[in-house]
């Protein structure tokens, strides 16, 4: 089941570089049976030099390489072991270059796959999304998942050794490999029985306590001056604690149990060893005969008790990590709208018709609204808090989808097709303005392509640049993360002029002033009416001295009262 989740989210080109490292470790595993295999051959040689000459296949080498005597043959016969075994390290650092690219490139692609589908939901779902459980998936589970694909192409790998290994001692002597065979193949079982449940609840309880980890890191490091006021720093420490202690538990017994197979292998191997050193002593009695045999089931069990330790740790590897398998499926398999490319103008006005919507479908939050907004327009969304005006004037620009009714601009109809181009049309300026940790320019452009200019622009409209050239380091000011290091006025201005950066149509205003004191908010708002004067302005606000220039006034609870 889990496989087909695998193979479902990997590409085609995954798929074939997969194909391509499984026919790479079946040469590797047959590389690693012919360094094994020759040693016996070689030792029989270098102890017993007549063999060359009594074993026909050494016999038309020695004669068909024209060796003068048996030394010559030898010391050649061990300098191409040495040559091929310099060539086994060059392919097998080779392989293992490629079997580690391959998993950690699909990291790169995971995350950014993930991200990608995070960053398109729709904006209501992504509200009733907790953010640190997706930072734990882009920045965990798909790097978990890379493990785990790792693991997986680990086990084939050893099983092809391990498989090679075994044809050549049964051809060695079956019967003592058929009992190592018995002896190992009920020890695996009882290991992968017994320790495979116990990592299986490990990685369940790792997912678990690790998300709990994530969630208190986020609100910690976003209410900190809440947090300090309140004093109950040892309560969500406490919280944390908990979840840090579970977690470093679950990775403690896995750790520990990853171990124990190699443990008991090797333990198990050299008294297997030994047993056939007895064996071939009491039934032969033949030392020229002990020591080639004995050479290659020493070799060869060197060989195989890492492999099969790799298989038992690569196998519980892929159970304890099974869980990032499934978040990392679940979310990769979410079918996103996508939005289209096709270009819309807005020349005349908006117009909303009947429109419904509600959250979780559920109780509607607006209904049957219907109304239309003039190019240039400076309009106020006012009403009690839960009214809905947020929620309406994110109808308008394109991030709510309504339940039922129709959004138009200037006679289209916004759908998945055009959306994004009438998202593109806003300036948008929230209440609290994020500022990430990086220079004023940065901020300001916000991902797009920067452009000094443009940035130097939008910070005079903005009536901050005079300020920051006078007093700081100009656009290239730190702010610090959440900008700490200025105002509130001053980062409200750079909102704005973030809002102003590509020269938007519409300038929407979502309580952007709320947090400012009385004559702070009067100057913000006269700069924004200025710079405004040529774009529509949409203001959801709860002071009416906010208002006072708009020339329509949309009350919601006037609205709902008439309905």
């Amino acid at each position: 089941m889990r496989l087909k989740k695998l193979k479902s989210i990997l590409t085609k080109q995954d798929k074939i570089s997969i194909i391509i490292l499984i026919f790479m470790s079946i040469l590797l595993s047959f590389i690693e049976t012919i360094g094994i295999t020759a040693i016996m051959p070689f030792i029989s040689i270098a102890s017993n030099p007549k063999l060359i000459t009594s074993n026909k296949y050494f016999d038309i080498a020695y004669l068909f390489f024209n060796f003068s005597n048996t030394s010559d043959f030898v010391l050649w016969f061990g300098f191409l072991l040495i040559a091929f075994y310099i060539l086994r390290a060059i392919y097998t650092i080779f392989y293992t270059y490629s079997l580690v690219k391959f998993s950690f490139g699909r990291y790169n692609r995971f995350a950014y796959e993930l991200l990608q589908k995070y960053t398109s939901m729709p904006y209501k779902e992504f509200t009733n999304t907790n953010s640190s459980t997706l930072t734990k998936t882009v920045v965990t589970e798909a790097f978990n998942l890379t493990m785990y694909t790792q693991s997986f192409l680990t086990l084939f790998s050893e099983i092809f050794t391990i498989t090679f290994l075994y044809i050549i001692l049964l051809i060695v002597n079956y019967k003592m490999t058929i009992v190592l065979t018995l002896i190992l193949g009920v020890k695996v079982l009882f290991l992968v029985k017994t320790i495979s449940k116990v990592v299986k609840k490990q990685g369940i309880k790792r997912s678990e306590y690790q998300a709990e980890f994530y969630n208190i890191l986020g609100q910690t490091f976003g209410n900190l001056k809440f947090i300090k006021l309140k004093g109950n720093e040892s309560q969500i420490l406490k919280e944390f604690e908990k979840a840090s202690t579970g977690f470093s538990k679950a990775n403690i017994v896995n750790n520990t149990l990853q171990i124990l197979p190699r443990t008991v292998l090797e333990t198990l191997g050299f008294s297997v060893l030994i047993s056939i050193v007895l064996y071939v002593l009491v039934s032969t009695n033949d030392v020229t005969y002990i020591i080639p045999v004995i050479s290659m089931y020493a070799l060869a069990l060197y060989r195989i008790l890492p492999a099969l330790n790799r298989i038992i740790s690569s196998y519980n590897q892929m159970i304890y990590l099974s869980t990032s398998l499934d978040v990392v499926y679940k979310d990769l398999s979410y079918i996103v709208e996508n939005d289209g490319s096709e270009k819309i103008d807005f020349e005349n006005n908006i117009e909303l018709r009947k429109v419904y919507f509600s959250y979780d479908n559920k109780k509607d939050i607006l209904k049957n609204i219907s109304l239309s907004i003039n190019k240039g327009d400076k309009v106020a969304f006012i009403g009690s808090s839960g009214s809905g005006k947020s929620t309406l004037v994110d109808i308008i620009i394109g991030i709510h989808k309504v339940k039922s009714g129709k959004l138009i601009v200037d006679k289209n109809i916004i759908n998945e097709s055009n959306v994004r181009s009438l998202r593109q049309m806003i300036g948008y300026i929230p209440q609290s303005i994020y500022l990430f940790d990086g220079t004023v320019a940065q901020n300001v452009a916000f991902g797009d392509e920067m452009d000094d200019h443009k940035v130097i622009q939008s910070l005079k409209k903005a009536n901050i640049y005079d300020f920051l050239v006078d007093n700081l380091d100009g656009i290239n000011t730190k702010v610090g993360e959440g900008g700490i290091k200025l105002s509130g006025g001053q980062k409200q201005r750079i909102g704005i002029a973030r809002a102003l950066y590509n020269n938007p149509e519409i300038l929407v205003l979502d309580e952007a002033t709320s947090a400012l004191d009385n004559k702070t908010e009067a100057k913000i708002m006269k700069e924004i009416y200025s710079i405004s004067k040529d774009k529509t302005l949409l203001i959801i606000a709860h002071r009416l001295s906010t208002i006072k220039d708009c020339n329509k006034i949309i009350d919601l609870d006037k609205i709902k009262e008439a309905q």
